[in-house]
């Protein structure tokens, strides 16, 4: 419903945690999951969304097997008698040398394995359907030999994914699409790998804005396919900014977007104090600027502290703290317009909360001009308190910031202990 709402056409089904996609590709759709499946399909129908449906059966497929063959195109038929029309083929993160003996035997390579299995595929699908593939090597500069192999084999209307240059890229340029539209004879289709945040990310809250994108891209591909969090509602905010940059690129303002589909998401009453916990969770593989307007309020704060305004200082970052405090509260008080938003993001609301009480609490020694023998019994609970919480909120700004206030010389082997934790 929020994508068709935004004018975004394909929806592509492939989690990695449904078995029947991945683990047991062959199993056909029964019960409670052909009856979700089939939900999926009408409501893309209904909005005019098209689907498509994933397999991924490079873990356990032989390729040389014409009883694995036709298993795979018998998934695909059963998904097609629903009305799915396109398809995907996703041979990612997989080893990258053939398994099986008698693949061993067959082919030359992999990429002739998988140009093998791709052709056959196409071949056998309903002449009105379309194909996909996410080739084992999915990230790079567009040249590699595995996919020139690839591209020389398969029909030409068969897409490719691509995330870039990176599995999770910063950027996405139109010199390297045109690479790898020369490399492959076809435009990439991009699988751009954000707002995801699976695996390593899992700390960060990828929010932020849509950037990083060359206004030309569409020069060299096909589209983009944004892979989400399974954090829904708050996918929602950079799928908005997503939106409005494939709609049109080149007018695309990504803080412009940001607000906007902040309002549209936390809700209008909400819109300040959840876009004031938004600019402090920015850091991403996107993000050059982590919590900009805190990291500038504590550079400020550190110089006119050597410069001896002290009370000043303190007077600027009290101000500050007491705006990030009163927006945490709002935001965690319950009486939001978007619950499902705050409970997913509550995590890191509540770490944003600490870090406002974290600052608040060196503004008033500062004020007091106890700062520097206080600091360590007073703010290192705080920075002790932040690090277990294990959520990236602030970026490294002020865990620097305290860390730096905090440092004394202890003695060799002497433990300080500390509320929630220790710290030698």
């Amino acid at each position: 419903d929020f994508m068709a709402a935004r004018g975004m056409n394909t929806f592509v089904y492939g989690p990695k945690d449904d078995t029947l996609v991945r683990r047991a590709w062959r199993a056909p759709y029964q019960g409670d999951d052909l009856d979700r499946l089939v939900e999926l399909v009408e409501r893309c129908q209904r909005h005019g969304v098209d689907l498509v449906y994933c397999v991924h059966p490079a873990l356990s497929i032989r390729y040389s097997d014409e009883a694995d063959l036709e298993a795979l195109v018998a998934k695909y038929a059963s998904v097609a008698a629903l009305g799915v029309r396109r398809f995907a083929l996703l041979l990612d993160d997989i080893p990258t040398e053939l398994q099986h003996e008698a693949d061993r035997t067959a082919f030359a390579s992999l990429a002739d394995a998988h140009a093998h299995l791709i052709n056959e595929v196409s071949k056998r699908l309903d002449p009105d359907s379309s194909l996909i593939v996410c080739p084992t090597v999915y990230c790079g500069r567009g040249d590699e030999p595995y996919l020139a192999t690839i591209g020389r084999a398969i029909d030409p209307r068969i897409d490719l994914f691509r995330t870039g240059r990176a599995i999770c890229s910063p950027t996405l340029d139109l010199e390297d699409a045109q690479v790898f539209a020369e490399t492959t004879g076809r435009p990439a289709t991009y699988w751009d790998n954000y707002p995801v945040n699976d695996v390593a990310m899992g700390f960060e809250l990828h929010i932020g804005p849509y950037r990083g994108r060359d206004p030309q891209l569409w020069r060299a591909s096909r589209g983009v396919i944004a892979n989400g969090m399974e954090l829904f509602e708050a996918s929602k905010i950079p799928f908005a900014t997503i939106a409005d940059y494939l709609r049109d690129p080149e007018a695309y303002d990504p803080e412009a977007s940001w607000q906007v589909a902040i309002r549209d998401v936390a809700g209008e009453a909400d819109e300040e104090s959840f876009a004031l916990f938004a600019d402090n969770v920015r850091s991403s593989c996107l993000a050059t600027d982590d919590a900009p307007v805190v990291t500038r309020a504590i550079e400020k704060f550190a110089f006119r502290l050597d410069q001896g305004e002290g009370r000043a200082a303190a007077a600027d970052l009290a101000a500050l703290a007491n705006r990030l405090t009163a927006a945490a509260h709002h935001l965690l008080q319950g009486k939001v317009s978007n619950n499902a938003l705050i409970d997913e993001c509550r995590p890191w609301i509540e770490a944003f909360e600490l870090g406002a009480q974290a600052l608040a609490r060196v503004a008033e020694l500062a004020a007091a001009g106890c700062l520097e023998r206080g600091a360590r019994r007073e703010l290192l609970p705080y920075l002790v308190r932040l690090r277990q919480a294990r959520v990236r909120v602030f970026g490294d700004a002020l865990d620097m910031f305290l860390s730096d206030l905090t440092v004394t010389h202890v003695r060799p082997g002497r433990m300080l202990t500390v509320e929630g934790g220790d710290a030698r």
